[in-house]
Formats: C-alpha cells, sequence, structure tokens
C-alpha cells in the first residue's frame, strides 16, 4: 500500500454551522481520509480542495489558532468527523482531534464522534467529561473478508471491543450500521452482537450518487454476480422497494428484540441504560433535521 501524501495545513478555525441531523457545528481536524472506503460520500470534497491524488491516498493535517471562547459552544452539538474519520492511524503522531476535545473540554458543548477506530480508546477520560457524550463506530458487516475490500480501517472485532469499553465506562455509543449493502449486509446479525453495548443503532442505506458508483458496480459484478439485478434494481431504475421491504424487515425484527424502531425520534434524553432504538436512516432523500439521535 502507498504511503498517503501528508500535508500540514493552517487553517482559520475548526467548528462551523452544519445542517447536518446530528449536530448544530460540525469539526474535522483533518481533510481527506487514509481508511480509502470505496463507498465513501465524502469523497465530494475533492471538488472543492483541489486535490489531484485519488480519494484515500492524501491527508491535510489542520492547523487553527486556538479557540478563544468554547463557552460559546455551551449546550450545543458538535459533531467530530462529518466528513473524516478524527482517529485515523495518523492521529497517534499529529494529534488534532486530541488538540481540539482538550480546546472545547469545560465548554459545556456536547459532542458526537464518529469513527471506524479504536484509537479513540486513547481519549476514553477526555470524552467522559463532556456532558452527554456519544461515540459511533461504523460497522456494516461481520465478514472480515468484505471488510478488507472495503476498507483500510481495523478489524470489526476490534471496533466492537472499543464501542464495548466506552459503554461499560457511561459513554453513550452508537452502532452504526452504514452502508447497509443489499444481500451482502446482515443488520439483525450486527445488532444482535452490538445491542448490550450500545445505546443506540442508526441504519443508512448505502448510497451510490457519487463517482464511486461504477467501482461498486463493477465489485458486485465480480464478487456477487447473482446480485447484478439487484443492484441494477436499486441504483439504475431507482425502485425502492428493497429498503422498503428491509424497513418492515427491521420493524418486526426490533419488536422480537424488545428493541424500540423509530423514525425521527430525540434520544438525548433517554436514560443511558433504555434498550437501544433503530433508526430508520435508510432513504437519504428523507433524512430530516428532527431525526437528532
Amino acid at each position: 500500500m502507498t504511503e498517503p501524501v501528508i500535508r500540514i495545513v493552517e487553517t482559520k478555525g475548526i467548528v462551523t454551522k452544519t445542517d447536518l441531523p446530528v449536530g448544530d457545528y460540525a469539526a474535522n481536524p483533518y481533510v481527506g481520509c487514509t481508511h480509502a472506503c470505496r463507498y465513501c460520500y465524502a469523497s465530494f470534497m475533492k471538488r472543492f480542495t483541489g486535490h489531484p491524488e485519488p480519494w484515500g491516498t492524501f491527508l491535510d493535517v489542520k492547523h487553527w489558532p486556538r479557540i478563544r471562547d468554547p463557552s460559546k459552544y455551551d449546550g450545543k452539538e458538535i459533531f467530530i468527523g462529518s466528513v473524516t474519520d478524527p482517529y485515523l492511524p495518523q492521529e497517534s503522531e499529529h494529534g488534532r482531534t486530541r488538540a481540539l476535545l482538550e480546546q472545547l473540554q469545560g465548554s459545556g458543548a456536547r459532542i458526537s464522534i464518529a469513527t471506524k477506530s479504536d484509537l479513540i480508546l486513547r481519549d476514553l477520560d477526555l470524552i467522559a467529561s463532556f456532558p452527554d457524550a456519544r461515540v459511533s463506530w461504523s460497522i456494516n458487516t461481520l465478514d472480515e473478508t468484505f471488510r478488507g475490500d472495503m476498507d483500510r480501517a481495523v478489524s470489526i472485532e476490534r471496533r466492537l471491543e472499543a464501542m464495548r469499553k466506552f459503554h461499560e465506562a457511561g459513554v453513550r455509543t452508537t452502532c452504526f450500521i452504514s452502508p447497509i449493502f443489499p444481500g451482502i449486509t446482515d443488520p439483525k446479525k450486527i445488532i444482535l452482537g452490538a445491542k448490550d453495548i450500545c445505546n443506540l443503532v442508526w441504519l443508512e442505506n448505502l448510497n451510490l450518487r457519487g463517482s464511486f458508483k461504477a467501482d461498486i458496480m463493477a465489485y458486485i459484478s465480480e464478487r456477487h454476480p447473482d446480485l447484478v439485478p439487484l443492484y441494477d434494481r436499486i441504483y439504475n431504475r431507482r425502485d425502492l422497494g428493497y429498503w422498503e421491504d428491509l424497513d418492515a424487515e427491521m420493524r418486526l425484527f426490533a419488536e422480537e428484540q424488545g428493541l424500540d424502531y423509530v423514525t425521527n425520534d430525540d434520544s438525548m434524553n433517554r436514560p443511558f441504560d433504555a434498550p437501544p432504538i433503530v433508526v430508520n436512516y435508510f432513504f437519504h432523500e428523507k433524512i430530516r433535521k428532527s431525526s437528532r439521535c
């Protein structure tokens, strides 16, 4: 594997307003992502950054002026990692995510962190010091072969172990089953493996609107030729029947497991030991700001 091109960049700030349904603000300590997920929607960032390198082969390490008045984020939610993983392997050397957390500590801000890494365990005590902190791990398979075909992040076993340690430490944890690959991802098995160590389960469909659509479709054709008609129906003919059927199936499964299943819900005030909520996030175009979890 070729080593990524790494640059140090100076930025005017690090926390920005966001319209995402999971926070008031977003913060991304890096530009690019060396996990190189083949399905990554964030690859659209190249349109704005001007990087000529393929997505997954470059990383800009951000340096910003120290946050002057962190208290202005008191009671606000800051989503860390909307277009990059804040705990890439390079974080162990550059420490930009930890620097951000240290600057925000004591501000009263609520933080949400999305990752595929167990490096986040380094900062468990720091993260636990924030009110209602939440950490999510993306897990869309229990098959390490398929996982290895799709990303360069740590194993699923390591992600689940990190989730367990955060959950045991009293930090709210989310199992983010994303993206769901039709005919490949088994969300029921993933939920059964994670439901005792997470407070929330998110479900999100595989969205093939980006430039990576051709690559994913070619992968399906080569590795799962029996699924080609299904993928053609979903992604070329825009048939939502698969997602509608899966929605109904998961609703029934959640009921059988004693889990709540909701389409729009603010779960911030739920007791820590409440059963996980299974949130229907299947259809990107239907995600609304009220779907905050």
